[in-house]
């Protein structure tokens, strides 16, 4: 999360309020695939072979962090989550416990947002980027507040 798209998440997180070094980003699949355009690298979507050929260093990760809450910033991310294809528009504002107890959210990836050309789809676009952002700073807070029953005893 680096460069233009790295610029775009920083500055989604810091207007929901979320605090850029609680985080640990990690990228889902492991290597950069692209395809050399002059002296530009465009990035190829990888397959299902190499984004669960990833699972095993993605899930090594988890185990050592021990997340409470994940957020798949796009399609492959959530793949390599939940073990197969996931649609982001079905999936994202619910979110979804996992065997482990942590709670997985889904949203487009930040360079998504960078390629849509048409001005008007991109606020709205980024509207939903920031609602979902902001659903999840308010998850993180729920985490945050001592239970009920803690308070009482």
């Amino acid at each position: 999360f680096i460069g233009p798209a790295g610029q775009v998440f920083d500055d989604a997180i810091k207007n929901a309020g979320i605090d850029r070094r609680r985080l640990y980003v990690t990228n889902a699949v492991k290597h950069f695939k692209f395809v050399p355009r002059g002296k530009r690298r465009i990035h190829q979507k990888p397959n299902t072979g190499e984004i669960q050929a990833c699972r095993f260093w993605l899930n090594l990760e988890r185990d050592y962090v021990k997340p409470r809450i994940i957020v798949a910033l796009g399609a492959t991310a959530a793949q390599s989550i939940v073990g197969k294809a996931v649609s982001i528009s079905g999936t994202r504002g619910a979110p979804i416990t996992l065997e482990d107890g942590s709670v997985l959210f889904v949203t487009n990836h930040p360079s998504y947002l960078l390629r849509i050309p048409d001005p008007d789809i991109k606020a709205i676009e980024r509207g939903r980027f920031d609602a979902d952002l902001a659903l999840i700073r308010r998850h993180m807070e729920g985490l945050e507040k001592p239970s009920e029953a803690a308070r009482n005893s």
